[in-house]
């Protein structure tokens, strides 16, 4: 008996791709249901069997932004040195935030920094996300201090928190407008105040 209706593997990530699309240009609390059964060709019943609802389709659209999108991240991490990691990083972050074909900026800043009290959720889901990878940086340059790669003063939290502020300035700036080249000086005016 041949199966009705589209299988359950109806290209879930495909759908959670155009779903991050919507998200990242109208923000969560832009987008509705509407909005993503339409850009991701599924009916309501099949985005509630797939993803569960609107704010569980987000979060999972962040993941996929997160592993997919991002994966310069584990890359950066990877490097030898501390401050290969910081280039790695910020030019990649560039290269990421001005992408031709995708949004401008980053899903995980413009995705829901500010909404109403009903989504607090959101906001605190995304604060925690970018929060994770903060710490994986942190975790990266103690061990960078730990093997003398760093000066032992260094504060490895605040070298994190440093380069998470300067890509969440340049997510902004690119959304603003600014182009793939300007935000490279930008990046290489950073890495000036980055130990070397």
């Amino acid at each position: 008996m041949a199966e009705r209706g589209r299988p359950r593997e109806f290209a879930l990530d495909d759908a959670l791709d155009r779903a991050i699309e919507v998200f990242w240009r109208q923000g969560y609390e832009g987008t509705t249901l509407e909005n993503l059964t339409t850009a991701m060709d599924v009916s309501r019943p099949s985005l509630y069997a797939a993803f569960g609802n609107k704010e569980e389709t987000f979060k999972r659209a962040v993941e996929r932004y997160a592993t997919v999108d991002m994966a310069y991240i584990d890359e950066a991490i990877a490097q030898p040195t501390a401050r290969q990691v910081a280039e790695h990083y910020l030019y990649s972050n560039v290269s990421a935030i001005t992408a031709p074909g995708r949004p401008a900026g980053c899903l995980s800043v413009q995705g829901g920094l500010s909404a109403s009290s009903e989504h607090q959720r959101v906001v605190s889901f995304l604060s925690e996300s970018r929060a994770a990878g903060e710490a994986k940086f942190a975790a990266r340059f103690q061990r960078a201090i730990d093997e003398g790669d760093l000066a032992a003063d260094e504060n490895a939290r605040e070298l994190a928190k440093y380069l998470a502020t300067v890509t969440g300035g340049l997510a902004v700036q690119a959304t603003g407008g600014a182009t793939r080249q300007e935000l490279r000086h930008i990046a290489e005016r950073a890495l000036l105040g980055f130990p070397q």
